[in-house]
């Protein structure tokens, strides 16, 4: 685990590892595993793995893309496209295996989503104009798809918005969308919530039997959709039906029954029940053609059908259009999951490790390095379990770095296949093989990061400091206007000069300097200013530019602290935010207690300073309160800052001057001088990146660009733990 936020129970072995999946020969220690995965893939039980003393192996792994697991991981998609060089196999994976029952063209996109309530924001015959309307919610943060169907005799483009577990949701996108005016004008100001609320109309024996049926409905103004469904039997073939409306309650089910019992040529129809078996509705695409040419689509219910979609021909990518475009070696599982689509990548397991061993550290780093970081990948993947109900992991740094085959590259592959079934052990069982980008000199005790000790995961120093090389230095100056910020070394020339408080003075070297709020090139964070050429500058201080050793943040107004904060502890700070000061740090330096406006800040773990704080990188930091210091007067007294009180200081001509400026400037009575503020504002300076518990990476460069192997970095960044394979 590269970076986390709050990781509780730490230490305590949940879930020791992985099961084998089905199609696998399972051993009699594995027999435990099968049964778990097969109860926890129905949604039928919930269980908690035992700890075991042998080390159990994991065939295939499950990775979380799309899931919504409250309280764990969140991340969600109305739908998703696949497709394949190859094409694809889309099928059903039922409990006694997978059956395929559809295909998809070589590179023909084919796009997944749920039966579930969504808003039909357009139905026109015009496909300019869903098209139109289309554009009009993906510009509104909106999410649509463009459907066709028969009716009446024409193709008619219906534009559907969103995927909501209830007909209440969705009535509420409803009263949203038709405030739009353009939306409203498409509709003809008729935006409807649809269901999946139907008829069944079939059996029949072909698709096109099916969707020969589907017209008739439609002849008659009614809509209806052709599905498939998985074989009753083995031996047998899948059948298919018609699902006759699109109804977002039964009192709105009523309407199609009158209508649909004009037609008899399929006899009487049934009330269809989406909970009864596994489905797809198959479903006239053009939102990715935008024409009239349509792709396919699939609609599965919320709950007990699984899409098995596989590479055809033995094929062994998958490209998953929204989730960056990676392609994807193993296959698809696709289902509703606590009412939200779930996508699930399930690959052989050392397949996995080749995209994770690429994700987390660069392949140019020696090649001991990613060997250690490969055991610790397989380690704590196995440690995971079941962790997240129907996954194993899921593909963000919530877990590993997992990006598909566009992360694997030839030496992280070679790394795993060298350290093929290693994996860390503690007395005999899994460790949690957590690990950070950087450790900023000094790796973590747990205790420090989730306030409870872990016999392997103890502070030890860290050789970070590689990730400095070759970075620029940048110079922290006071401006013209007696602001401050950082102008990197390049930009800067010296001139010689110094200022009455001994200051070296430097000359901008270029139109349009930029200078930052701190050391580093922020894309989303405008500079401070810019300076033309000749400007001249005082500088305070020189730093190496942020990277994962050493940083800077900052400068936060106590508004901006406050609205971080919120939330983030048991009790909520009484602010406004006027002073903020280390309470205590553990062994490694790590703050462990924040005091705020002379409180303890109670976070529910030392770790989750981080997000309080504004996504800090570690919690390795000094925190520099700029508006806080300490006044002394002509008489004698001191004032203590921050107060309600205007600052002055003392003229040449004996007169109080009141000091406005927006920078203020203390020298010390060792001469040297500090940046300070009139208000309140908080910088925080630290090392380290990442939880720093476990594995540093650049540690673990450092040690074998200096001639270590993988099992000494190991053993050296984890205490009294040995190098098992299969565990022996």
């Amino acid at each position: 685990m590269r970076m986390s936020g709050d990781k509780p129970e730490i230490g305590t072995m949940q879930q020791d590892s992985g099961p084998r999946l089905p199609g696998s020969k399972l051993s009699r220690q594995t027999a435990f595993w099968f049964m778990a995965l097969m109860l926890a893939l129905s949604g039928t039980v919930a269980y908690k793995v035992p700890v075991q003393a042998a080390v159990p192996a994991l065939d295939n792994i499950r990775v979380a893309i799309f899931m919504e697991l409250p309280g764990k991981f969140t991340l969600n998609t109305p739908a998703v496209t696949l497709s394949a060089a190859s094409g694809l196999e889309i099928g059903f994976r039922e409990p006694g295996g997978t059956v395929g029952v559809m295909q998809a063209a070589a590179g023909e996109q084919t796009r997944f989503m749920l039966d579930d309530y969504k808003v039909r924001v357009a139905e026109t015959t015009d496909l300019a104009v869903a098209a139109a309307a289309y554009k009009r919610l993906q510009g509104s943060s909106g999410s649509g798809t463009i459907q066709s169907l028969f009716k009446n005799g024409r193709a008619v483009y219906q534009v559907l918005e969103g995927s909501y577990a209830t007909a209440a949701l969705a009535q509420s996108a409803l009263d949203k969308w038709s405030k739009d005016a353009a939306l409203s004008g498409a509709s003809g100001g008729r935006m409807e919530v649809t269901g999946p609320h139907r008829l069944e109309a079939g059996p029949f024996g072909t698709l096109a039997e099916a969707r020969e049926a589907a017209q008739t409905f439609g002849a008659a103004g009614i809509d209806a959709f052709p599905a498939v469904k998985p074989p009753a039997a083995a031996g047998e073939q899948a059948s298919y039906s018609v699902l006759v409306g699109a109804a977002a309650s039964e009192a709105g089910l009523n309407a199609v029954k009158t209508a649909a019992a004009k037609i008899t040529a399929y006899g009487s129809l049934k009330s269809f029940d989406p909970s009864a078996g596994a489905y797809l509705m198959v479903l006239s695409d053009h939102t990715i053609s935008q024409s009239a040419k349509a792709g396919l689509s699939y609609a599965l219910p919320p709950e007990g059908t699984k899409a098995w979609i596989t590479a055809s021909g033995g094929g062994t990518g998958i490209k998953l259009t929204e989730r960056y475009s990676r392609t994807y070696r193993g296959a698809f599982e696709i289902s509703g999951f606590n009412k939200r689509l779930a996508v699930i990548n399930e690959l052989p397991f050392e397949q996995y490790l080749y995209s994770v061993v690429g994700g987390e550290m660069p392949a140019s780093w020696p090649a001991e390095s990613l060997k250690a970081q490969a055991v610790a990948a397989r380690t704590y993947a196995l440690y995971q379990g079941l962790g997240f109900k129907i996954a194993h992991v899921v593909d963000s740094v919530l877990s590993q770095a997992y990006g598909g085959i566009g992360y694997e590259k030839e030496p992280t592959i070679a790394a795993v296949d060298a350290t093929k079934g290693e994996v860390i052990l503690h007395k005999g069982k899994l460790i949690e093989a957590l690990f950070s980008s950087s450790a900023g000199g000094a790796t973590a005790d747990a205790a420090e990061i989730w306030g409870n000790p872990v016999a392997y995961l103890t502070s030890v120093p860290s050789s970070d400091e590689i990730s400095e090389k070759g970075l620029y230095r940048w110079y922290r100056v006071v401006l013209p206007d007696s602001r401050t910020g950082y102008i990197r070394e390049d930009l800067l020339a010296q001139t010689g000069s110094k200022t009455l408080t001994g200051l070296e003075i430097m000359s901008v070297k270029t139109d349009g300097a930029a200078v930052r709020p701190i050391p580093l090139i922020q894309s989303a964070v405008e500079p401070v200013t810019r300076l033309n050429s000749g400007v001249r500058v005082a500088v305070l201080e020189k730093a190496v530019q942020s990277n994962e050793m050493k940083w800077v943040r900052g400068p936060f107004t106590p508004e901006a602290l406050m609205k971080s904060m919120s939330g983030k502890s048991a009790t909520a700070v009484a602010g406004p935010v006027t002073t903020l000061e280390v309470g205590k740090r553990g062994v490694s330096g790590r703050v462990t207690e924040l005091l705020v406006n002379g409180r303890k800040l109670d976070v529910k773990t030392p770790d989750t300073l981080r997000s309080a704080l504004g996504g800090l990188p570690s919690t390795r930091f000094q925190v520099d309160e700029t508006g806080r210091y300490t006044i002394l007067g002509g008489s004698g007294s001191s004032r203590q800052k921050p107060d309600n009180n205007a600052v002055y200081a003392v003229g040449a001509d004996g007169r109080p001057v009141k000091l406005d400026d927006p920078g203020l400037y203390i020298m010390s009575g060792k001469g040297t001088v500090r940046a300070a503020t009139k208000d309140p504002s908080f910088r925080f300076t630290g090392t380290g990146y990442g939880h720093g518990v476990g594995l540093s990476q650049w540690g673990a460069r450092s040690l074998a660009d200096a001639g270590y192997d993988y099992q000494y970095i190991l053993k050296y960044y984890y205490n009294n733990v040995t190098i098992s394979k299969d565990g022996r």
